[in-house]
């Protein structure tokens, strides 16, 4: 894996990190040597995870957010630069699958709920933490992407389209504040094997439903490519979609290339 990266006297700041890739990552950098705030609408699944990260000899903190809450986005920002003093990464990994539904058959709200966690919610993010950022001097930021990002998916009208939202928004806020020493990627993982995995086999609606679950990569292998993302050469990928999908991706960042597609 990653060998010369090095976070000690850094912090990240982690959107969605209950479970899955946002977990993995929160465990990832802290074992290259951030301090790690987790931030999700449970706060009881963080508090215990922050603290088994502490256990393990890293550093840890844990503060409820719901990301479709500007003012809610705005305070986990503030617990973090309380108990840090700074936020060095910011990594947009808040995101739901649900409503898995063909559009005529989806439920507006739910739809709509969609739209403000995977979308919105990047937006809270990024637009709370930037001015801090600014006043450093720098950071980098890593929204979760998606193949569905450039992909038309029955069932997935809400996914498709909020994670295409996304990659654009990453885009422009690029070429707004790359000269200013901060670095903006997005991550495009493939299939990751989750507890959102499972409820897309659950629920028989596309392609992605029929995959084997060998198919699917551990969430292991997306914290890995964060960190590579939060580094110094994930510069070169800022602005654009970074993806692990292909053997060039993975070679990049030390992934196996026979792993799964």
């Amino acid at each position: 894996m990653l060998q010369a990266l090095n976070f000690k006297g850094k912090t990240a700041l982690i959107m969605g990190a209950s479970r899955g890739i946002g977990l993995a990552t929160a465990q990832k950098l802290a074992q290259y040597g951030a301090t790690t705030v987790l931030a999700a609408r449970t706060y009881e699944l963080i508090a215990s995870a922050a603290q088994d990260i502490n256990i393990q000899g890293g550093s840890a903190h844990a503060v409820k957010c719901d990301v479709t809450d500007y003012q809610a986005v705005e305070r986990a920002v503030d617990s973090c630069l309380e108990l840090t003093g700074q936020i060095d990464y910011l990594i947009n990994n808040a995101g739901v699958i649900e409503p898995l539904a063909h559009l005529i058959d989806s439920d507006p709200a739910q739809w709509g709920l969609a739209a403000d966690i995977n979308y919105k919610g990047v937006y809270h993010g990024m637009r709370a933490t930037l001015p801090h950022m600014l006043k450093a001097g720098g950071g980098s930021i890593v929204n979760m992407s998606s193949g569905a990002a450039n992909s038309a998916l029955p069932g997935w009208s809400h996914y498709c389209s909020t994670k295409a939202a996304v990659k654009k928004l990453t885009e422009v806020a690029h070429r707004e504040l790359h000269a200013n020493n901060i670095q903006i990627a997005g991550l495009s993982p493939g299939t990751v094997a989750t507890d959102m995995m499972a409820s897309i086999r659950k629920a028989k609606i596309n392609v992605v439903s029929n995959l084997d679950w060998s198919a699917h990569i551990p969430a292991e292998w997306a914290a890995e490519a964060v960190a590579f993302l939060c580094g110094p050469e994930g510069s070169e990928f800022s602005g654009t979609d970074f993806s692990i999908k292909s053997q060039e991706g993975r070679a990049r960042i030390g992934l196996p290339l026979d792993g799964p597609k």
